[in-house]
């Protein structure tokens, strides 16, 4: 038995995206972990627990992907309602480069049969 490639996406890709823009948006940006939920959509203990490392450890995004999220943050500060397009756009990033293949392997060994499975990440 399998998961389709989305489904990693949701389970690990998404959740480390949203902790590398939580990081950022608290540790580097020093915005509350309230307003960074907000604009996230998440809870600000969901925040806390991103930054105290309880969440979405299982993909690491390469530096290349957290320079983006970077240039995203920028944008966000400015406008929040853009959060949904710079996900989105990090979300095309990451998959271009197949950096969640690595996980999809590992959680997932049956897609072997199914995908090339060849991380560039």
């Amino acid at each position: 038995m399998y998961v389709l490639p989305q489904e990693i996406e949701v389970w690990y890709v998404i959740p480390a995206v949203r902790k590398e823009f939580a990081i950022q948006l608290v540790k580097e940006k020093s915005m509350s972990f309230e307003k960074t939920g907000q604009i996230l959509g998440i809870s600000k203990t969901a925040v806390s627990q991103y930054l105290s490392n309880k969440r979405a450890n299982k993909l690491r995004l390469p530096a290349t992907v957290k320079k983006e999220i970077r240039k995203s943050v920028d944008i966000v500060m400015k406008e929040p309602k853009r959060i949904v397009k710079e996900i989105e756009r990090i979300l095309k990033i990451v998959k271009q480069n197949r950096c969640s293949c690595g996980v999809c392997i590992k959680y997932n060994p049956e897609i072997k049969k199914y995908c090339d499975c060849n991380p560039l990440c």
